[in-house]
């Protein structure tokens, strides 16, 4: 039986963090979830709100909050390129600033702290698949550059802190995740082709699809980020938590457009800058150290994610940009 541990999850009211609220809640804890609702929904954590051991705070990370908590499991931020660069300044200081006022909560507290980075600070990879050990191959100054160095710039103060002030943290470095409650228009493939294909719509590819990603189901993704947490404190990581299975985003639009019985085809538009030509995660450290790999087949977590889409009113969802 696991000890009752005060928990904070920042962006606790967004696709992943609902889902590991709902898992901590589940297991006893009493969970804080802190959000501001920019790309998340309430009814993600209505169904915790009358739980005795969960509570909501409305509140922006780039703000001081001062609150008492063991553990803290640091997900807030815009994590899709809709939403991240619709205000590209706010997605860096959220990555910067929120980090900072956490780690400083951490480092009064005494707490455990997580940070959810990204595998988007490998960019657009020459080494393949993407072990920790890689540094990058990125661009500071593209469209995609305040999540991407964000994500990078936090990490630092991560490591940072733990160096001079021995804040005990974790660091895990999330690859392509989906799974039901992702937001419709958050310009992620997945929710894009589901959404597409459910209403009728040809699907877009950007480029010619020949580009690879790695889905991870966000039941897995939940383990992996658990697991870290409680994992020795001789492992701090950064560890990769992904699927390794690779397919091409031509496959991923096939394969939804078979899934859903939709009479639409794929047509093609130009690709975005700086999109990565290949991304798979190389999960060896999180096998080794946290006996963690994903379970859950990309056809039957599809299943899934679309079941969950067709249940879902497209108009209570407001697309973040014009270009999605």
């Amino acid at each position: 039986m696991t000890a009752t541990k005060r928990i904070l999850v920042t962006g606790g009211a967004g696709f992943l963090g609902s889902h590991l609220c709902e898992r901590l809640v589940a297991e006893g804890h009493d969970v804080i979830c802190l959000d501001n609702f920019f790309t998340s929904q309430k009814y993600n954590i209505e169904h915790l709100l009358g739980k005795k051991n969960f509570e909501f705070v409305r509140h922006d990370v780039t703000l001081p909050i001062y609150l008492e908590v063991d553990e803290i499991y640091h997900l807030a931020c815009p994590a899709a390129p809709g939403h991240y660069q619709f205000n590209p300044i706010k997605t860096m200081k959220t990555s910067v600033l929120g980090s900072i006022n956490m780690l400083g909560m951490a480092k009064r507290c005494g707490a455990k702290i997580l940070l959810a980075s990204t595998s988007e600070i490998y960019g657009d990879p020459h080494v393949h698949p993407q072990p920790e050990s890689y540094f990058g191959n990125v661009n500071t100054i593209g469209i995609r550059s305040c999540y991407d160095e964000g994500k990078r710039a936090a990490e630092t103060l991560f490591m940072d802190y733990h160096r001079m002030n021995k804040v005990n943290i974790r660091i895990v470095r999330i690859f392509n995740t989906y799974g039901p409650r992702m937001h419709p228009y958050d310009g992620r493939v997945v929710s894009n082709f589901i959404r597409q294909a459910i209403t009728g719509n040809d699907i877009t590819i950007f480029g010619d699809g020949s580009q690879t990603r790695s889905f991870c189901y966000r039941d897995d993704l939940v383990e992996g980020f658990v697991r870290m947490m409680r994992a020795p404190d001789s492992f701090i990581g950064p560890v990769n938590i992904g699927n390794p299975g690779e397919f091409t985003i031509r496959e991923l639009g096939e394969l939804v457009i078979a899934m859903t019985g939709a009479n639409v085809k794929l047509v093609t538009k130009p690709l975005p800058a700086d999109d990565p030509s290949r991304r798979r995660p190389d999960i060896t450290l999180a096998k080794k150290h946290l006996d963690w790999e994903p379970t859950i087949p990309l056809r039957d977590g599809l299943a899934k994610t679309i079941a969950w889409f067709k249940t879902v009113d497209m108009d209570q969802y407001r697309p973040p940009t014009p270009n999605y």
